[in-house]
């Protein structure tokens, strides 16, 4: 069985890339990709990933993520991607971590990740070019890199 954080890239994708109108849709592409999911657990996901459900003139009522819609259309406009371009790197120490960025580019990205909420991340401190991360107790390092792909699905590949 897939993780959770797994799983949640898994649906998050599914929603940005297909016109997925209910759970039963949803439940079925996850399957087709080799995740097994109960509709009990696809609702908690849902609501984690705080999906909503938006009109679209061809399909009807389909499943949206509000925030990935703005992302996207902020980073086409400025012709930068803050998500990619401003992270340098990651490291870990304990239950802290520390992004890298450029020059002010820390603060755009701390205050996404903030409004992201991660069940992972409690809270985080920016500067001018570093992220403080302050990480819950028993998070995997794997697990915090998971969360931020979810976050700002560009840095997928990116971090380590």
């Amino acid at each position: 069985m897939k993780s959770r954080i797994e799983r949640q890239i898994a649906i998050r994708k599914a929603i940005l890339t297909e016109k997925v109108s209910s759970q039963d849709d949803l439940v079925r592409l996850l399957r087709n990709k080799g995740i097994e999911i109960t509709q009990a657990t696809l609702s908690r996901d849902l609501k984690t990933l705080k999906v909503a459900k938006a009109y679209d003139p061809a399909a009807g009522y389909i499943y949206v993520i509000p925030e990935a819609g703005n992302i996207v259309k902020e980073e086409t406009e400025a012709g930068i991607n803050y998500l990619t371009d401003g992270l340098r790197n990651l490291q870990f120490s304990g239950n802290l971590a520390v992004i890298n960025t450029r020059p002010g580019y820390a603060s755009s990205i701390a205050a996404l990740i903030d409004t992201a909420a991660p069940y992972e991340i409690i809270g985080t401190i920016a500067g001018d070019d570093t992220v403080l991360l302050i990480i819950k107790e028993g998070i995997k390092r794997a697990d915090l890199i998971n969360s931020l792909i979810l976050i700002m699905p560009k840095l997928a590949g990116k971090i380590k």
